[in-house]
């Protein structure tokens, strides 16, 4: 019986050798695929960034996104800071760590998750920190600068499903050349509105429909401007904005204004009170939205 119990041990080790050899191969294909077509989309010159879009490790097209703006962009340190990752198997920034010599830094809410990376051999390949912690405005500079990152920096990327406005505002321990952040495009191209403030703000707590978070794309590009950014466009997804230093933007990417650039988001992720999906309309889902509290930011 004990001979019978090691060999099925010894077995089922050598299955879980082969899926990690298999996970391992899957992500080397991955990146090939996305440097064939990363090169293949060098050649068009359109500043419309949903054209430059193709999809490694990010979670719509933001892989092709922002290696347009990086060879473009005068980027002063290829490095970058991004938060709310998850286990960084599906991110914007993975494919510039490993395929363009970048290093940076993650950071999420979840242990499990940082455990995961820290086990990933992306982690001891590459110049990667990973620190498991809940984003606050009041601790995000201190979390940058502990960690060593301050002053010019090449990215920020922002997706925290809440406060994304509020943190954002609080940055000032790094200057990004490129920023790509959340926004919420329910609240339409008009608003300047984001949820109010709360450090302890959860999605899927704050409210049942799972579409109340983070900040319309008006009040984003407003804070981008005050912070010497200018803003160049959406991602196709209609999830993501993107914005670029002033100082640094160069002749092929062009400013646009939040009402040109908007792009409405097609995918239904709302629920009902069962946390069912139910597949509200965009009309509905503006409905439920105008009877929750919002802070209108350019007042």
């Amino acid at each position: 019986m004990i001979g019978l119990i090691k060999n099925k041990l010894a077995q089922i080790d050598t299955l879980v050798r082969r899926v990690a050899g298999l996970e391992q191969t899957l992500t080397r294909v991955q990146s090939a695929l996305g440097r064939v077509e990363a090169r293949q989309l060098e050649q068009r010159d359109s500043p419309d960034l949903r054209e430059h879009e193709f999809q490694v490790f990010s979670q719509n097209g933001e892989d092709g996104i922002l290696h347009f703006l990086a060879r473009h962009v005068r980027v002063p340190r290829k490095i970058f800071v991004e938060f709310g990752v998850e286990n960084y198997t599906e991110a914007n920034t993975r494919f510039l760590l490993t395929n363009a010599g970048w290093s940076g830094l993650v950071l999420d809410g979840g242990a499990e998750n940082i455990g995961y990376i820290r086990r990933d051999p992306i982690f001891w390949k590459h110049n990667l920190k990973a620190q498991h912690t809940f984003i606050t405005r009041e601790n995000i500079n201190t979390l940058l600068a502990d960690n060593g990152i301050t002053g010019d920096i090449g990215l920020l990327s922002i997706d925290i499903d809440g406060n994304d406005y509020w943190v954002w505002e609080a940055i000032d321990a790094v200057t990004p050349a490129i920023v790509v952040v959340e926004y919420n495009s329910r609240f339409g191209p008009d608003r300047a509105v984001t949820t109010p403030y709360d450090p302890a703000f959860q999605r899927t707590l704050a409210h049942f429909s799972n579409i109340y978070y983070g900040a319309s794309l008006r009040a984003l590009c407003l804070l981008g401007a005050r912070k010497g950014l200018a803003f160049v466009g959406c991602n196709s997804a209609g999830n993501n904005a993107f914005f670029v230093r002033r100082d640094l933007l160069p002749p092929q990417i062009r400013e646009m204004s939040c009402a040109e650039g908007f792009v409405a988001a097609q995918f239904r992720e709302s629920r009902d009170e069962r946390g069912r999906l139910n597949f509200l309309t965009p009309e509905d889902e503006r409905k439920t939205l105008t009877t929750l509290p919002l802070v209108e930011v350019e007042k």
